[in-house]
């Protein structure tokens, strides 16, 4: 599993410089861009700029202890994630509020050198291991063999591209839940921390665990102070989950 951060907030200062200047407000202590614009949404509320808590991370815990998270919905961040299962993907989409989702097209992508996702509950048990490796062996040669007859039973079709999608859209129907996939996430920091709490806790999937842990570790550099108040703990079958005292933000 792999995630790469590719898109982040990117606060306009000069910009929002202007606007305070205009109302003859006081400056903001300028941290991270997605804090920052958390904050500089926040205070126009009130037009309390330079009013009461004086850093960026005194107003956002004020913010996330108070739950009023939806300040937090200004600042978003997109990430790439790949070596995950399509078991993985079908779960995180489920999350819809604040979420966008590109995924692998497997109409139009060739699958016959598809990786394959195995558990690690299954991967460390030798016999479930055997088992795994015989499904997703017999699956794979059953896509591969589909394309083949599909192609030869769809070649009077001019376009070649349709031609290849009508082949492969059939036969990924045989392909399972472990085929590997790639997905392009963005979420705002709000729909970020829900995702946490649902998918980071003792009681979600493990592999959707895993990546809510490591997306939380890479966002949690990124803006702390938005991110900052959840901490690991170590589950009994030595996996980690996230806790915190500030949830449903």
């Amino acid at each position: 599993m792999r995630i790469y951060l590719v898109t982040a907030p990117d606060f306009q200062l000069a910009n929002f410089q202007s606007f305070l200047k205009q109302h003859d407000a006081s400056p903001l202590s300028f941290t991270d861009d997605g804090g920052t614009i958390c904050e500089a949404a926040g205070r126009l509320c009130y037009m309390s700029y330079g009013k009461g808590r004086k850093t960026n991370r005194e107003y956002l815990e004020h913010i996330l202890s108070v739950g009023h998270g939806s300040v937090l919905e200004h600042a978003n961040w997109g990430v790439i994630i790949e070596g995950v299962s399509r078991s993985f993907t079908h779960e995180l989409v489920r999350h819809r509020a604040g979420f966008a989702y590109s995924q692998l097209s497997q109409r139009y992508v060739d699958e016959s050198k598809a990786d394959f996702i195995e558990p690690d509950c299954i991967a460390e048990t030798p016999e479930a291991h055997e088992v795994f490796q015989k499904a997703i062996k017999a699956a794979h040669e059953a896509y591969v063999e589909l394309v083949k007859i599909l192609a030869e039973k769809f070649k009077d079709e001019p376009d070649k591209t349709l031609r290849r999608k009508k082949a492969r859209q059939a036969a990924r129907s045989v392909l399972p839940n472990a085929t590997e996939t790639k997905i392009f996430v963005t979420a705002n920091a709000r729909a970020w921390r829900h995702f946490f709490e649902m998918r980071a806790n003792e009681h979600a999937d493990v592999e959707i665990r895993k990546v809510a842990v490591a997306i939380w570790e890479i966002l949690s550099k990124e803006a702390p102070a938005i991110f900052g108040d959840y901490r690991k703990i170590k589950l009994s079958d030595g996996t980690i989950a996230l806790k915190t005292e500030w949830r449903k933000v």
